[in-house]
């Protein structure tokens, strides 16, 4: 599958976007062959699985010139990179606690002379800023995630959707959420935005910070 997927479903990219999104593959071909971030079987369905799936969270908002964004437990940029490139003007902040992803995180953003991005060997809990959002893709349960990133928003919101989490998850939730107990959370059936049958269990998990 090539980058036209992800043309098809945000039509309005610049030539420098487009060209990003272009590299991204041969990009992670490379890295992949050296540290192994994606399994083989999921390198082939990279735009499919790994950049469309991240831009799902760009169906649900749209970020704006100057907030900031922390990925936690970005992996090898995802969802990261793929927002990082849609919005230019919006800061990312990516976190990993396994340096050698952290590594293709820097090489790959460096590639693609990403101003907006950078990175850090480290745990969520040891980043000392605040954000407008954090997102994250289906690193653990909720329960678990929430209590990383409590205290880390900004209280001034930018945005229509108040500061808080959008985190990418997948299958039956309904066990999970209620285990969390955090209120006001909504779901964004990515099925809705994307018509390939991956996306059918598929979801954006949005809770406001509390």
């Amino acid at each position: 599958m090539t980058s036209d997927i992800i043309f098809n479903y945000f039509p309005n990219l610049t030539d420098t976007q487009k060209d990003q999104f272009n590299k991204l593959e041969e990009l992670y071909t490379f890295w992949n062959s050296q540290i192994n971030v994606i399994s083989r079987k999921d390198i082939e369905s990279l735009y499919l699985r790994h950049i469309l799936h991240s831009l799902g969270i760009a169906k649900v908002i749209e970020f704006k010139p100057g907030e900031k964004v922390m990925d936690v437990g970005t992996g090898g940029g995802f969802p990261g990179i793929p927002l990082a490139i849609l919005f230019p003007d919006t800061s990312f902040h990516l976190v990993d606690s396994i340096g050698k992803k952290i590594k293709v995180v820097t090489e790959v953003a460096k590639a693609l002379h990403l101003q907006n991005l950078k990175s850090s060997h480290a745990r969520a809990e040891q980043i000392d800023e605040k954000f407008n959002f954090i997102v994250s893709r289906a690193v653990t349960q909720l329960k678990d995630f929430y209590p990383w990133i409590r205290g880390k928003f900004d209280k001034k919101p930018l945005n229509k959707l108040p500061n808080g989490v959008l985190y990418l998850k997948g299958g039956d939730l309904e066990q999970e959420l209620k285990e969390s107990r955090l209120k006001d959370i909504e779901l964004y059936p990515l099925s809705k935005y994307f018509k390939e049958d991956f996306f059918e269990t598929k979801f954006v998990v949005y809770l406001p910070a509390q």
